[in-house]
């Protein structure tokens, strides 16, 4: 049985960063594709004519109906949600409503609908602070703010539903997700983003003045916050191969780390983005202004990415941190000429990023 003979899969949040790169790697690997969107923060032009696209929001319960009578939907990917941390802690209960209230009513709908697959957008938000800098999937989850309890009450809610329906579930627990698709067909588009690469890279350009560094006396190796960069077109992958593990062997829960096992500081990405634009442009050197520490950033947080490395028949593509800087900065320069959206210019809104130390989704 080939892809499409398996249904379309629902990728809810796909017009948004990793959402948009996980519908490009399901329809280059034959998969039909639907999305649902309700542009809020996504991007209208990030999805490709080939997948059936609605705009709207998971919470509605008659448009979900809707959906699974029409795309004889087979499985469901779920990246839609509100992803800012400092935001969740000062508007806690948007949080639970967005990620949690309306993940239920996803989820329900999807029971309902006998959808009997569902791979989910987790965080290593859900860690909190560790004791060990390197986390396994057995690490306590203890998170420390609103965002990463709204995840990891989502991974509840799909477990029990996986013991009480037969619901087969993966939730896929992602580190700092960086970089690009390599063709240039999306990116991470957002105005204002926080996150570490691609204000670096904004920075290069001469689009921000400045990179701030949140803390310089950490425990590490230069004293900077080191975080676990996974190139977005890895991870792409691995929701694909987790989809078919599932496929493969149904009955089966799965929970998996998602990151390459080592780590870099801020003053590595800094340093990194700094040596390929100057490769590449002769771009001179980035105005970095310390700050102090922010409260919750671990000194390190690393994946131990063993389980998916034993699971999945996961081989990574791009991981070296000059190759996600690369790809980052591409997509940088294409939107300083324009962007690829319609009449060349972005839309209002873009996929909200977290801060630069703080675990991407």
């Amino acid at each position: 049985m080939n892809a499409a003979e398996k249904g379309s899969v629902l990728v809810t949040g796909g017009a948004g960063y990793i959402g948009s790169h996980a519908v490009l790697a399901l329809l280059d690997a034959g998969w039909p594709v639907t999305v649902l969107d309700d542009l809020s923060t996504g991007f209208r032009y990030s999805v490709p004519d080939r997948a059936k696209f609605y705009e709207g929001d998971i919470g509605d319960s008659g448009l979900l109906e809707q959906i699974f009578a029409r795309q004889d939907i087979g499985a469901i990917m779920h990246f839609a949600g509100s992803v800012v941390v400092p935001e969740s802690v000062a508007d806690p209960l948007a949080y639970y409503d967005n990620n949690t209230g309306k993940s239920l009513a996803l989820i329900a709908a999807a029971v309902r609908a006998g959808v009997p697959r569902f791979v989910f957008s987790s965080t290593a938000a859900v860690y909190g602070m560790p004791e060990q800098s390197t986390v396994t999937e057995d690490t306590p989850c203890q998170p420390i703010n609103p965002y990463g309890w709204s995840k990891l009450m989502t991974e509840r809610m799909l477990a029990d539903a996986s013991a009480a329906h037969g619901l087969d579930v993966c939730a896929l627990r992602y580190f700092n997700v960086a970089g690009a698709d390599p063709q240039g067909r999306v990116g991470q588009s957002t105005a204002g983003a926080t996150h570490l690469i691609k204000v670096a890279c904004e920075a290069a350009l001469g689009r921000r003045e400045q990179v701030a560094i949140y803390g310089s006396d950490y425990d590490t190796a230069d004293g900077t916050g080191v975080r676990d960069y996974i190139h977005v077109s890895d991870l792409a992958a691995a929701h694909v191969l987790a989809l078919e593990a599932l496929i493969d062997r149904p009955g089966r829960s799965l929970t998996m780390n998602c990151g390459y096992g080592r780590g870099f500081s801020v003053l590595d990405v800094l340093d990194a983005v700094e040596r390929v634009n100057a490769k590449r442009t002769g771009g001179g050197r980035i105005e970095r202004v310390m700050q102090p520490r922010r409260p919750g950033d671990p000194a390190a947080l690393i994946a131990d990415p063993s389980r998916l490395r034993a699971t999945l028949p996961w081989v990574p593509q791009y991981a070296d941190l000059d190759t996600i800087v690369a790809h980052a900065l591409d997509w940088e320069r294409r939107l300083a000429q324009g962007g690829p959206s319609e009449g060349n210019a972005p839309v209002a809104g873009g996929q909200v990023v977290l801060d630069p130390t703080h675990p991407r989704r």
